[in-house]
Formats: structure tokens, sequence, C-alpha cells
């Protein structure tokens, strides 16, 4: 599909650019980014929880009263976990959540989440962008122009460039990447994605 290209002032600059169909217009599995959605999510937990059971807690372990005669239920330790400062039975111990998807799971799940924002209309072509200085100013006025100033946006580059990345990093619904380091999670969560001109060349 065809698709004019903006400059940073929202404006069409007469060029239009051809949208890949291997990435732009396949016909999208739900599965596949459900899947890459999922390992991404996981692979953020720290899974670092952690409880004390009944061996690791301080404490006396002799017998607290007699087995038999007291009119009350047998109690052998003052680290029973039925007590009140007791320990955690089958408490949460540090885990890796994390799990492994083949590659070519997340390749289709990344073109579909990119198809599908080629099928809403999401996609917006922008001409080489560069900033002399780090302003968080100069890029809230690209969105305000391209009219997505309150939407979730993710702008994709070519290769990094940090005085954008740092003048986007103040913005809360503002998301700057690389084609190299885009994931299936931050296409879907974005509500416009913002392609430049010489990304787009590097799809074809």
């Amino acid at each position: 599909m065809k698709i004019e290209v903006l400059n940073k002032d929202g404006k069409s600059t007469g060029r239009s650019v051809e949208l890949s169909d291997h990435f732009f217009g396949i016909s999208p599995n739900d599965h596949c980014i459900y899947l890459d959605v999922k390992q991404y999510l996981a692979n953020q937990r720290q899974g670092t929880h952690k409880t004390k059971e009944k061996s690791e807690l301080s404490g006396s372990t002799r017998k607290l009263k007699r087995q038999k005669g007291t009119g009350g239920a047998r109690a052998g330790s003052i680290k029973n976990p039925l007590f009140h400062g007791g320990a955690r039975i089958f408490g949460p111990r540090p885990r890796n959540y994390g799990f492994k998807l083949n590659k070519k799971v997340k390749d289709l799940a990344r073109r579909s989440a990119l198809s599908y924002k080629a099928t809403e209309n999401k996609v917006i072509v922008l001409e080489s962008l560069s900033m002399d200085t780090p302003k968080t100013k100069e890029y809230l006025a690209l969105l305000k122009n391209l009219g997505i100033e309150n939407q979730r946006s993710l702008l994709v580059l070519n290769k990094s460039d940090y005085n954008i990345n740092k003048s986007a990093s103040n913005l809360q619904k503002a998301v700057v990447s690389t084609k190299d380091s885009l994931n299936t999670y931050q296409i879907i969560k974005a509500d416009s994605l913002i392609l430049s001109e010489d990304c787009v060349s590097a799809f074809q």
C-alpha cells in the first residue's frame, strides 16, 4: 500500500512510499501476537519475591507444651506456620518467568502487529528527522503538528539517535525505537506508529 510522506510540520511533502506487503500486508496471526506479548511481559518480571519457610526462620525448636492433657491443639515449634510470626507454607521463591519462543513465531507476531496498524490507517511516514540538541518542546511540537500529542505514539528510526531519544524520554506516551529493537508489545500498545522515511526503505 502507498502512503504519503509528511514533514515535521505535519504537511505533505508531495512524495509517497510503498509499504512492503511482507511486513504490512499479511493476514495477522492473533495467537502469535499473544505469545510474543506474553513472553515480553514475562521477561520484564524480576522474579525476586521470597518469603521464609519453616527451616529458614530464627527461633527455638523446643516443644512449646506437652503433647496431651492441655485441652488445646498440639504444638511442636514456635515457627509453626499457623502461629502469628510463623513461617509461610510453600511460599514464593526467586524464579525466572521467561520462556523460549521460536524466532519464526516472533517474526510473524511483529509482522502481524505492523499489518494491523496499516489496516487501521495508523501508520505515519515522516521524512528524515534530526535534532541538534535534546529538546522535549521540539518533539512535543512535532507530535502536535501530526495531531497525535494526546495519543500513545511509537517512533521507529533506522538507527538510534541520542538527541531524539532524550527529547522523547520525558513524555509519558511517547516511545522511540529502532527497526532492529522493535517488538510486538510496543507496536500493539501504540495508538500511532511513526516511521522515518529511511526506516521504510530499510524495511523494503
